[in-house]
C-alpha cells in the first residue's frame, strides 16, 4: 500500500487501535457515510494523501496536477493534507462516520479497499471509470485492486514492490558478493555488522509487515488460506514459523539490534539507508527518490530479494496505493474529475519521475522504464511472482490492529517463541475473519 502499501509505528498504539476498530468495524452501518446526496458544482474539496519519506518531489507533483484541475473548473478550490500512513485507519475510519469533517477524496492502500467498501465508505464510481478513455490502459492487476464484487471503488495510483538496496562501497570495502539466498543474505549481514558496528548490517523493523513478508512466502508458507469471504490464518503453519524464523533471526546485536529495531517500520528502514546507517535494507521502487536525496547517493545499487535457493527471487508484497472518492462527498462529479486528475498518465509520470513510483498503466510503465534503469529490478521482481495479502475485509482491521508486527515484536523481545507468537496471531486473525463475515 504502496501501496501499496505499508509501514505501521510502534507497538504501544497497538491496544488503543484495536479497541478503535472493535468499536468501528462492530458498529451498523448508519447514514452517516451514505451518500449526501447532493453534487455541488463549485465550493472547496479536501483531499487527504499519504506522507511519504521525503514528500516534497510529491507535493510538487500534486499541486501541478491541481493547479490544472482548478483551470479547468471555476469555482472550485482543492485543500490537501497530506497524512502519516501510519494513524491512516483510525482517521478514515472517524472519516466515514463524521461526513462534516471528511474529505471527498482519499489515498488509501489496495490492501484496505475491500475493508473500506464493506465499512461504506467508498463510493462506486463503476460508470464513471468505464468512461474514463485513460482507464482502459490500467493493468489487470492495479484494476483489481479498485474492485470489489465486480464494482470500482477508485482509480489505481501507482503499484509497488520491494527489492534489495545495499552499499556498493561498503560491499567493494569489505570484498562481499552479493547474496544469492536468504541464508547468503543474513551472514552478509553478520560480517558487514561485525566488520563496522556504526552500520547495521541489514535494517530490519519489528514494525515492517511487508518486508517480512517476503520471508515467510520464500519459506513456502502462507498468511492465509481460502477465498471468496471465507478465509483462516497460515501464520503459524511449519512453513510460515520457519519464514518467521528466517525475519526475527536478523534483530539482535550481530545485525540490528532489537532495542533499536523492533519498532522501525519500513519508512525506518529506508531512512536508514539513506542515511547511511545501513549497508542493506528492504525498500521500494518508490523509495528511490528518498536514497536519492540521501548521504549514500551514487553509492548502492539495487537487485532483487533473494529466495531461499540460488538463483531464485523471495515473492514480495504486491503493493501500491489507490485513489477513491468518499459516498458522503457533496461534490461527487468534482471529486471523481479531481480523482482522475491525480491519478492521469501525466501524473502517475510525473510522479515516477519526482518519487520512483511505478505507473499503473501499462504503455506508461513501459515508456519509464526505458529511460530508468533503476526500474530494472523491481520489474524482474513483479515478473517473478509478487503475492498479495488476503483479500478479505478483515485483512484492513488486522493491519491495523498490528497483529503481525506485534507477533514480530513479541519474538524479537524474547516475550514468546515463534511458535506461540504465531499461535496468537493466528487466533487474531481467525477472529478478524470469523467478524467480516
Amino acid at each position: 500500500m504502496k501501496l501499496s502499501a505499508p509501514r505501521i509505528r510502534a507497538a504501544r498504539t497497538a491496544a488503543a487501535l484495536a479497541a478503535l476498530l472493535v468499536a468501528t468495524a462492530c458498529a451498523p452501518q448508519t447514514s452517516d457515510n451514505s451518500s449526501s446526496g447532493k453534487d455541488e458544482k463549485s465550493g472547496t474539496l479536501r483531499v487527504w494523501l499519504f506522507q511519504e519519506v521525503g514528500n516534497k518531489p510529491k507535493e510538487k507533483v500534486v499541486d501541478a496536477a491541481v493547479a490544472a484541475f482548478e483551470k479547468a473548473h471555476k469555482g472550485a478550490r482543492v485543500n490537501i493534507e497530506y497524512i502519516p500512513v501510519e494513524t491512516r485507519a483510525q482517521r478514515i475510519k472517524a472519516a466515514f462516520n463524521d461526513p462534516k469533517s471528511a474529505p471527498d477524496v482519499i489515498e488509501y492502500g489496495n490492501t484496505d479497499t475491500a475493508g473500506y467498501v464493506k465499512d461504506g465508505g467508498l463510493a462506486d464510481i463503476s460508470g464513471e471509470f468505464a468512461a474514463w478513455d485513460e482507464a482502459k490502459d490500467t493493468d489487470p492487476t492495479a484494476r483489481q485492486s479498485v474492485t470489489v464484487d465486480g464494482k470500482v471503488y477508485g482509480a489505481p495510483y501507482f503499484v509497488g514492490v520491494r527489492a534489495l538496496y545495499y552499499r556498493t562501497d561498503v560491499f567493494k570495502e569489505l570484498d562481499l558478493t552479493v547474496p544469492k539466498t536468504q541464508a547468503e543474505l543474513a551472514e552478509t549481514a553478520r560480517r558487514i555488522h561485525a566488520a563496522k558496528p556504526d552500520l547495521y548490517g541489514l535494517a530490519v523493523g519489528g514494525a515492517y509487515t511487508y518486508g517480512a513478508m517476503p520471508f515467510i512466502w520464500a519459506n513456502g508458507g502462507e498468511l492465509a488460506q481460502g477465498k471468496g469471504g471465507s478465509y483462516a490464518s497460515a501464520i503459524d503453519s511449519a512453513e510460515a514459523r520457519k519464514g518467521i524464523k528466517a525475519y526475527t533471526s536478523l534483530f539482535g546485536d550481530t545485525n540490528c539490534p532489537a532495542a533499536k529495531c523492533a519498532g522501525m517500520g519500513g519508512n525506518d528502514t529506508v531512512t536508514a539507508f539513506a542515511s547511511g546507517k545501513a549497508a542493506m535494507a528492504i525498500g521500494g521502487d518508490f523509495s528511490h527518490a528518498a536514497v536519492e536525496a540521501g548521504t549514500v547517493k551514487g553509492r548502492y545499487a539495487v537487485v532483487p530479494l533473494p529466495g531461499v535457493k540460488a538463483g531464485s527471487v523471495a515473492p514480495a508484497f504486491a503493493g501500491g496505493n489507490n485513489l477513491g472518492v468518499l459516498k458522503s462527498t457533496a461534490h461527487r462529479t468534482l471529486a471523481v474529475d479531481l480523482m482522475e486528475q491525480l491519478a492521469s498518465k501525466k501524473t502517475q509520470s510525473e510522479l515516477f519521475d519526482a518519487m520512483g513510483f511505478l505507473p499503473t498503466y501499462t504503455d506508461v510503465r513501459e515508456q519509464v522504464a526505458d529511460r530508468e534503469p533503476f526500474v530494472a529490478p523491481f520489474v524482474k521482481t513483479l515478473a517473478s511472482g509478487a503475492r498479495f495479502v488476503p483479500a478479505s475485509p478483515a485483512w484492513a482491521q488486522i493491519d491495523a490492529s498490528l497483529v503481525l508486527p506485534t507477533m514480530f515484536q513479541e519474538i524479537v523481545s524474547g516475550k514468546k517463541d515463534v511458535a506461540k507468537a504465531s499461535a496468537d496471531a493466528a487466533k487474531k486473525m481467525n477472529d478478524a475473519f470469523s467478524s467480516a463475515g
